[in-house]
């Protein structure tokens, strides 16, 4: 999967940080402090989740006003979904499962996407899409590292983001495996922090995790 920000740089989001923020926004003025604030912890990705009716004018915002962030759509489940972030102004977008009218969703939007995945099939079908790089989800829930480990054999041309039940504590030992490009972690954004506008908070623990990388 690649995002490009300008005409000249193209880069798989994957490499771009060790982890991408997951991120619930209620209050579409929280956008712009909090995209910032990650950027100024070291962290310039987002994954901003379409689970609150501000979500898509929040993609906006930050797509409009943080440059240096590269801002994606997550929890993308119908290819109405997927079109109405592409046209906020989303440069990826990330799914939590791989239906085949979904996939053609978001490939028809011309975006670089993560499709969810948890099974061996699952990873297999979005392969034949041509795409190879995927969120895998829920990660604990599915077997976490071990799992992963597995799939490097049968599968190695397949590089995932790991997303779901993973802690600063555990993210590492996801980095270090060789198909795993990052992971996702909501743990950046605290409800409470974001709530309290606490964007010093969210600053250092986008630090912390910037330095996670094996």
């Amino acid at each position: 999967m690649s995002s490009t920000r300008d005409d000249d740089v193209s880069t798989s989001v994957l490499d771009v940080v060790p982890v991408i923020p997951v991120v619930v926004i209620e209050r579409v003025a929280d956008a712009v402090p909090l995209a910032k604030a990650l950027v100024a912890g070291g962290l310039p990705a987002i994954e901003l989740t379409l689970r609150t009716p501000v979500a898509v004018d929040a993609i906006r915002a930050i797509a409009d006003e943080v440059p240096d962030i590269v801002v994606g759509a997550g929890t993308i489940t119908t290819p109405d979904q997927a079109a109405k972030a592409a046209e906020a102004g989303a440069s990826f977008l990330v799914s939590p499962g791989a239906t085949p009218s979904l996939l053609a969703a978001m490939s028809h939007t011309g975006l670089p996407c993560l499709p969810g995945t948890a099974t061996v099939s699952e990873v297999m079908t979005v392969l034949e899409t041509g795409i190879t790089e995927m969120k895998f989800f829920p990660a604990e829930a599915s077997g976490g590292i071990a799992y992963l480990k597995s799939l490097a054999s049968p599968l190695p041309q397949v590089r995932f983001c790991p997303t779901g039940g993973i802690t600063v504590e555990s993210a590492p030992h996801y980095l270090a495996l060789s198909n795993v490009g990052c992971v996702g972690g909501s743990w950046l954004t605290p409800p409470d922090a974001v709530a309290a506008g606490d964007w010093a908070r969210i600053e250092s623990l986008a630090r912390e995790a910037a330095a996670l990388r094996p």
